[in-house]
């Protein structure tokens, strides 16, 4: 396989040089607080009304049980560049984990409860996948991502018109929310009473409770005839012959669940987790074995799972050990998140 931390179907940053053409209103391209994220988490957070109603108790979490687990990809399987391996053995306490990724109608209760604004709301636009977006829309579509064309800044776009100011969530309030950031994603589970899972938790949950599987439901991308995640088929970014029945995000529960009942952990979207980004700093000899976070400061935060836009012929990155990063900034079309609460 491929080395290379570059990912032509991961989420494009907002940190990405545009190309083709100027655009009069595009103000700046980074988001204040990036060298201090916990002043961004706090800044997103102060926007939710002190007397605004929390979200109600969730007893529907699954519980995963703590202990060890290998976690990683053996060399020559995965993206070396990627910090995916070694396998190393690491320790998790027992957590709580939502069984899918926060779907839109969930998403819009935490809207209509606090007000709050999404920063691409606040940034007035986010990077949307080119065959979404409408005829009218592309008129007014100037720069996309050099290297990644197919991304293209979308004014208007955010999770409420995914893929343009012309678009709604009509017949998709059980998909997966998309143009959230990490920051957003981090006040929604501040909201909600819960938080962001570790990297370590969200592959040890993605693991079923089985080791060293290439995927949650084994070694074989299709089953009976059958494509077992919803990722991209075709030649991308031009065609996708969609047999998995889906050109963009899927209902949160259409795939079977693995063996902890956790959905959609491979394709659909990618998931924010709360780790801050390094590809090496688990390499180091005192590196944290025993509920490791990642290190301490870090200008991006880890992604887990891939997305509708992988495919195994470039990517492959819906593997239970692939990783991948974006600024906190970020918001995309193919990037959402799950919860998870301490126990």
């Amino acid at each position: 396989m491929s080395e290379g931390h570059n990912c032509v179907c991961c989420a494009a940053s907002r940190d990405s040089v545009p190309v083709q053409g100027t655009d009069m209103h595009a103000g700046n391209l980074n988001a204040p607080g990036r060298s201090d994220l916990e002043s961004a988490v706090s800044s997103a957070e102060s926007q939710l009304p002190s007397d605004a109603p929390k979200a109600p108790f969730d007893d529907s979490m699954i519980k995963i049980p703590g202990g060890q687990f290998l976690m990683g990809t053996e060399y020559g399987r995965g993206f070396a560049l990627d910090g995916e391996g070694p396998i190393r053995e690491v320790g998790v306490a027992a957590f709580y984990i939502d069984a899918t990724t926060v779907t839109n109608k969930q998403f819009q209760e935490f809207i209509d409860a606090t007000g709050f604004q999404t920063e691409a709301e606040r940034f007035g636009w986010t990077f949307v996948f080119q065959d979404f977006i409408s005829e009218e829309t592309a008129k007014t579509v100037n720069q996309a991502v050099v290297g990644s064309e197919w991304w293209r800044r979308v004014d208007g776009g955010d999770w409420l018109h995914p893929d343009g100011l012309d678009s709604t969530l009509e017949g998709r309030m059980d998909h997966p929310v998309t143009h959230v950031s990490w920051t957003d994603a981090a006040a929604y589970c501040n909201w909600a009473g819960k938080r962001l899972p570790t990297e370590a938790e969200w592959e040890m949950a993605a693991r079923g409770g089985v080791s060293q599987q290439m995927y949650p439901w084994g070694e074989d991308l299709v089953l009976g005839g059958k494509y077992m995640c919803n990722i991209f088929q075709g030649r991308f970014p031009d065609e996708n012959r969609k047999l998995d029945g889906f050109a963009g995000t899927a209902p949160v529960t259409s795939y079977e669940p693995n063996g902890f009942g956790l959905y959609c952990v491979s394709g659909n979207v990618w998931e924010w987790c709360a780790d801050n980004w390094s590809s090496t700093f688990h390499h180091q000899p005192d590196a944290l074995r025993d509920n490791p976070l990642g290190p301490l400061e870090g200008a991006s935060r880890v992604m887990k799972g891939g997305s509708y836009l992988c495919h195994a012929s470039y990517c492959n990155r819906y593997r239970n050990g692939a990783r991948s990063s974006n600024t906190p900034d970020s918001s995309t079309g193919n990037l959402g998140f799950r919860c998870a609460r301490t126990v």
